[in-house]
């Protein structure tokens, strides 16, 4: 991804940006997929429901308000996936397991089930954004961030072997988190 995500909403407006909606349809469709298989049966019916999220976050995008607050997009795709996983269970024969209580919770925000989703959100977006910002940097900028961004490393440590300066270590360290903090704007 080459915008923010911020960016990446505002790009989405233009129905016309096949680029934009291709990057949203790629960091969104793992995650609906994963989650909405918890909650249904068959692999058909989470196609079916991913496809019908992504389609009314197409429709109903230009009048979403990012009131600025954190997870204010992640609630708002939350109560679309909510609505549609409610609509799948009310459409089966009458001898089915009732939903209800599952999706009560996941309605309330302050719910365990909510909260979790919100850190498989929040989550997912990181890694994905790893996986997208990484090709930006040289190998050695990359392995400095990750070790001692991710796995903790001294920054002393990892310039000896990667045969850097620690200062060196620290900017390589510092860029990627300022391009990762760009990347997850507004999603996390």
């Amino acid at each position: 991804m080459l915008s923010t995500s911020t960016s990446l909403l505002q790009s989405l407006l233009d129905r016309d940006n096949g680029d934009a909606w291709r990057r949203f349809v790629a960091l969104y469709d793992p995650l609906i997929r994963r989650w909405s298989a918890s909650h249904l049966p068959q692999s058909a019916d989470v196609d079916d429901l991913v496809q019908q999220v992504l389609t009314v976050v197409l429709e109903k995008l230009p009048d979403f308000e990012h009131s600025g607050r954190r997870g204010a997009f992640r609630a708002w795709l939350r109560s679309i996936s909510v609505h549609h996983l409610r609509k799948f269970w009310r459409s089966l024969p009458g001898n089915s397991p009732d939903p209800e209580p599952i999706l009560q919770q996941l309605e309330d925000s302050h719910s365990a089930l909510s909260q979790q989703w919100d850190r498989e959100h929040d989550e997912f977006i990181l890694q994905r954004a790893l996986e997208l910002v990484g090709p930006e940097f040289t190998p050695a900028t990359w392995k400095a961030f990750c070790r001692v961004a991710l796995e903790q490393a001294k920054p002393e440590i990892v310039a000896a072997e990667l045969g850097l300066t620690v200062n060196a270590v620290c900017i390589a360290k510092s860029r990627v988190l300022r391009r990762l903090r760009e990347e997850v704007e507004g999603f996390v």
